[in-house]
């Protein structure tokens, strides 16, 4: 296990035949894999829009005029009907999230409350909430929060382009916090909002040189969405979003690399490629924060096509490597 890659090591990761780095990706995936299964997540917004932030891609933003109406924090029965409905379609994990810069007052001890009610679903309890400072990240781990998201959304050259409000230090004190508290960490970026390759390879390279790796890696691609500034960005070649994946596989072998936003367009083609490039995680459900996602059944019928069998607590599919 490596945490010590170059940007240009990546580079080169990504420069490499098509064939040659799906192979690699795939030795790497099925070292610390079982190459047949894919852990199902559920995302849902428990507070959306009136965000203060500035990021170009994020419809949330209150900067923005993208029509979406700003939602007051949901109420504890709402959530946990969803939580249910989740894990009755097979999600193992409920991830929730809200537009906040930071979690603050009265509305953070709900979310507590609905960690805590999560967790005694037997689920796997995740939360983006915004910036965490150490207090905050203390009573997340005492709720039993298992995973807390936090993106670094791109490398440090291209991040003052795409955000304003918040720093990559920012970004990064976050996620010290939580690994602080011995939770799991879920960090990961989006691809195709006009970066580089050498921007996606620096992204990757920030990821692969935490030690220890994030235990989850979301890879997004970009949805675009009118009134966000990222609205006409060009889009990304569906080759290059592969490849991203691949890199993050070989890079952080031992990770779960997901297939996040942007799956609701793909074609099972290009999802099937992205399995075998390492993906071994998706959200699952109709919708993400606030963009569509592919529908439960539409996934069910494709893992019967791949032969493709769902993560559970029961049947993890991480395999024990020793002196790895």
């Amino acid at each position: 296990m490596r945490f010590d890659w170059t940007v240009d090591e990546i580079v080169k990761l990504f420069e490499l035949p098509f064939n040659d780095l799906m192979f690699q990706a795939q030795q790497a995936h099925r070292v610390y894999f079982d190459p047949n299964q894919v852990q199902l997540s559920t995302l849902l917004s428990i507070k959306t829009g009136g965000c203060p932030e500035d990021c170009k891609y994020c419809p949330q933003s209150s900067r923005y005029d993208t029509s979406l109406e700003s939602e007051l924090l949901m109420k504890k029965e709402e959530v946990m009907k969803a939580a249910a409905a989740a894990k009755e379609k097979g999600a193992s994990r409920f991830c929730m999230g809200a537009a906040w810069r930071e979690p603050k007052g009265r509305a953070f001890e709900l979310v507590l409350d609905m960690i805590k009610e999560v967790k005694a679903m037997d689920m796997e309890a995740c939360a983006t909430l915004g910036m965490l400072d150490a207090e905050q990240a203390k009573k997340l781990k005492a709720a039993g929060l298992d995973y807390y998201n936090h993106n670094l959304d791109t490398d440090p050259e291209f991040y003052k382009d795409i955000i304003s409000t918040r720093t990559y230090e920012d970004r990064l004190n976050t996620l010290k916090n939580v690994r602080a508290e011995g939770m799991s960490v879920c960090c990961g970026g989006i691809v195709g909002m006009g970066e580089a390759l050498k921007n996606r390879a620096g992204m990757v390279a920030q990821l692969a040189r935490m030690n220890p790796h994030p235990e989850s890696v979301p890879i997004n691609m970009l949805v675009k969405v009118e009134g966000t500034p990222m609205a006409d960005v060009a889009d990304l070649d569906n080759f290059d979003f592969i490849r991203t994946i691949a890199v993050a596989r070989i890079t952080m072998p031992s990770s779960h690399v997901r297939l996040s936003a942007g799956r609701e367009v793909m074609s099972e083609e290009m999802q099937s490629l992205c399995f075998l490039a390492g993906a071994n995680s998706i959200f699952y459900g109709e919708k993400l924060l606030t963009t569509g996602n592919n529908e439960a059944n539409e996934d069910k019928a494709l893992f019967a096509k791949l032969g493709i069998r769902p993560e559970t607590k029961d049947t993890p599919s991480t395999r024990r490597v020793a002196n790895a």
